[in-house]
């Protein structure tokens, strides 16, 4: 049996990712892990606090092991999420259209 034109269509508008959605998603999981783990680590204490968190300065300039470095690190990390995220959506959607 042959599926109508509607449905085929239908079918492939909900196999679609919403992009942006995506990258809303893994922005805040990047961003808000990297925020937690600094809270974290700086909550703990000790004599060095986050050695190796710490070493993520190298690729987010600003970004330390404290307080308003978690910020600096939940936003570096939103952004960095949202690319990926929006990558990831925009890939899928280009795929299931040279699919259909």
């Amino acid at each position: 049996m042959s599926e109508s034109p509607e449905t085929r269509h239908l079918q492939g508008a909900l196999a679609r990712l919403n992009a942006r959605a995506w990258g809303i998603a893994i922005g805040l999981l990047l961003g808000g892990g990297l925020f937690l783990a600094t809270i974290v680590l700086v909550l703990e204490g000790g004599p060095d606090v986050g050695r190796h968190l710490g070493l993520l300065r190298a690729y987010f300039p600003g970004y330390t092991v404290s307080v308003l470095g978690s910020l600096i690190g939940f936003v570096y990390g939103f952004v960095l999420g949202y690319a990926i995220g929006r990558v990831i959506g925009s890939v899928y959607n280009r795929l299931i259209r040279t699919e259909s």
